[in-house]
């Protein structure tokens, strides 16, 4: 089959269907690259802030965190920075969720685009179509009233004109399995996003029952010893 023929034969449209596969294509490896696991959530690093947190080292984790360009680090500066300022369990989860909402639009940033493409698709396809058996009808009609209409001249524009649906579907089916694709990739790096930030906001509140227990500890210690004294 000569592609380039029947591209030749679609018609204009044909060229507003490729501009669409182009497009598509080239958001759909923009999006392949941002989405790396190391871009969003690279796990060596998660499980090294852990530990720091883990062992109350809070500010040198800030720093990493700092550092880092990912969107699980982003996640977690917020959390270490309320954390830091003595914010309670509520609002350094109130704040790590702020910051995931936008980390998630950034996820989800220009995904609709291939979905689009494969919606439009195959409508520019069926538009050429009936625009090509207009001009089919057309043409066989100026043909009838010449004498000159003839079975094979309206095949030959009803296949001509058919054309634009088959390259819209082309388009259409690999760009819909993108678009789930991605979809589907953004879905895991969220849910894992989701369970390493509450993962460190855990961690945060133990230390924060930590720093309670030992103050309630340290005044019961300094008023036995005023009782002591007296």
């Amino acid at each position: 089959m000569d592609l380039a023929y029947f591209f030749e034969k679609g018609g204009p449209l044909m060229w507003a269907i490729l501009a669409a596969a182009v497009i598509g294509l080239f958001v759909f490896f923009e999006r392949l690259y941002s989405l790396q696991r190391a871009r969003v959530v690279p796990r060596a690093f998660v499980d090294r802030i852990r530990a720091m947190v883990a062992k109350g080292r809070t500010s040198e984790a800030q720093l990493l965190c700092e550092e880092n360009q990912s969107s699980i680090a982003r996640m977690m500066v917020a959390s270490l920075q309320a954390f830091a300022d003595g914010k309670s369990r509520a609002e350094i989860k109130e704040a790590v969720e702020e910051v995931g909402g936008r980390e998630v639009a950034h996820l989800d940033k220009n995904v609709e685009i291939i979905g689009t493409v494969a919606s439009v698709s195959p409508l520019l396809g069926l538009l050429g179509t009936v625009v090509g058996m207009i001009q089919v009808f057309q043409r066989f009609v100026d043909a009838y009233a010449e004498g000159k209409a003839t079975p094979d001249v309206f095949a030959e524009g009803i296949w001509t004109a058919l054309i634009t649906t088959a390259y819209g579907l082309m388009v259409a089916i690999p760009m819909l399995i993108l678009y789930k694709f991605l979809q589907s990739r953004n879905d895991r790096l969220i849910v894992e996003m989701e369970e390493d930030a509450l993962g460190i906001v855990g961690l945060l509140d133990e230390s924060l029952l930590e720093q309670q227990r030992k103050r309630a500890s340290d005044r019961g210690s300094d008023g036995s010893d005023d009782g002591a004294g007296k």
